[in-house]
This record gives structure tokens, sequence and C-alpha cells, in this order.
């Protein structure tokens, strides 16, 4: 096997275990900050969430209070205006959705599907678990959900949601006596569910990923041709030359010139070394004619 396929082969097999060992790395880091990504963007949406909970307790309740008495009013408990300012969001983001899931609700549409209600049951079994993070598969692909508990720490809810007896007249027109009654003091009935999907930050993940191998593949390669076209000129064609040399210098023939050497490099030192080692024989072989 020829120095020079030695070395290619060599050179190829580091090259190759760079490029797994960095792809690999590559790889799980892009898509672990792509995750990262998702999360911060979830929990973002759901302190926007608990912001508006905060704004209509305080603010558009007091405000409305003459005309609950009349009517009630909706827009004046605060999952309802979290929800509806979501809703909102929705219509440009589609994909991305907030809920109160309640085992038992008030309004029909908060009540919790079969994925929600395990994980409200989750938090109803461990009371000191602050939030759930995890994954689950939806028809547009994999979504992230962030979940936290709802615990009626407040007793002022109970007086919607205690007995029909106790809840307001007005409330009772609207959503009926069927469902939203027999919650207890610091129960957990629901949690609130932020889903973000993980599609678009796994797809530039891979982006950035196909981007930045490609450039790598491409540095590699570069860097190979420039190494084997040094290797050619530098080491291949002198030894290459100066095995030429001793070849014709064994069969007798001591006319050739000396090789030319230039620098101070080993390839140099030793073609001045064979120079010496050819003259040293022309010589011998004069004294031994002589």
């Amino acid at each position: 096997m020829r120095l020079r396929t030695k070395f290619n082969l060599v050179l190829l097999m580091v090259f190759a275990g760079s490029l797994a060992v960095t792809g690999w790395l590559s790889y799980s880091m892009l898509q672990k900050n792509a995750r990262d990504e998702v999360i911060q963007n979830a929990g973002i949406m759901m302190e926007a969430a608990l912001s508006v909970r905060g704004y209509t307790v305080k603010q558009v309740t007091p405000l409305l209070e003459m005309q609950l008495r009349r009517v009630f009013l909706p827009q004046s408990v605060p999952a309802y205006a979290a929800t509806e300012i979501f809703n909102e969001l929705r219509s440009n983001y589609a994909e991305y959705t907030y809920k109160e899931a309640t085992l038992n609700p008030t309004n029909p549409r908060d009540r919790a599907t079969d994925w929600e209600a395990d994980i409200v049951q989750d938090f109803r079994n461990t009371p000191d678990k602050k939030h759930i993070l995890g994954e689950r598969m939806t028809p547009t692909g994999k979504a992230l959900y962030l979940a936290r508990p709802i615990q009626i720490t407040n007793k002022e809810c109970l007086v919607c949601h205690s007995t029909v007896e106790a809840a307001p007249e007005t409330m009772i027109k609207l959503y009926g006596t069927a469902n939203g009654f027999g919650w207890k003091h610091n129960e957990i009935v629901g949690a609130q569910i932020v889903s973000i999907p993980m599609s678009v930050p796994i797809q530039k993940a891979q982006q950035a990923f196909y981007t930045f191998m490609g450039s790598l593949c491409g540095v590699l390669v570069l860097i190979f041709i420039v190494l084997n076209i040094m290797l050619r000129y530098v080491i291949v064609r002198p030894l290459a030359k100066m095995s030429q040399m001793a070849d014709e210098i064994s069969t007798g023939n001591l006319d050739i010139p000396e090789f030319k050497a230039a620098g101070n490099d080993e390839i140099t030192v030793l073609a001045r070394s064979f120079n010496r080692l050819r003259r040293s024989l022309e010589k011998a072989m004069k004294m031994i004619e002589g």
C-alpha cells in the first residue's frame, strides 16, 4: 500500500470520527436549545394567563359589581377572561392553546379531556407538585405542554361553586345547576394547560444542523484536497524521485545529476544525506576501479 493511500485512509477515518462526534454533539445541543425555547415560550404564555386573571380580579370584576346583580357576566370570571384572550391569540397562532381544564366546570367548554384529566388527577395525587412539563402528539405534530394546578385557595370562589343554593341566580340562569358545584376549599379542581407546537423550533434546529454539517463537510473536503496537494509536492514527489535515483545508482548508473535540495525540512535533510551517500559511493567505485 502506497504512502499516500495510507495517509488518506488515516485522514478519512479521522474526518469520519470527527464528523460523527461533532454531528452528535451539535444535533443534541440544537435540539435541546429548540426545546428550551418552547419551554420558555410556554412559561411566558402561562405568566401572561396569570396576569390576565389577576387583572380581571383586581380591576374588571369590581367595576361590574352592580351589573352582576342583574345579569351574570362571564367576562368577570378570571378563567373566562384568560381563555378569551388566548382564543384571540389563536386567530394568528392556531396551534397554540390555553385551557383551564376542570373536572367539574361551570362552563362546559372547560371540561377536561382524557389526557387533561390525567394531568389534573396527577396534581390531586401529589398536591406538592407545582407544575408538569411533558410532550404529546397532536394532529399537527409533537407539542409541548406546561400545566399548573388550579387550587381553590380563595374562599370567595366557593360562593359560585359550593352549592346550588349559594350560587348567584344570574349564574344559574346562564349555566344551569348541573355542573360546577361541590368544590371544596384547598381542593385541586383543574389545571391550567398551555400547549405549544414543537415542529417549527425543531425544523429550525434541523435546518441549522444541516447547514452547519454541510459547511463542516465543505471545510473538511477543502482540507483533504490541500493536504493531498501538499503531500504530493512536499513528500511523495521528492521521495519518488529519490527512489528512482537510488534504483538507477543500484544498477551502476552514476551519471545522473544530484538531487536538488533547498530548505531546512526533513525531506531536504534526507536529500542532502542521499547526495552525500551517492558521492561516497562514486568515490568508492573509482577507488576500486583504480
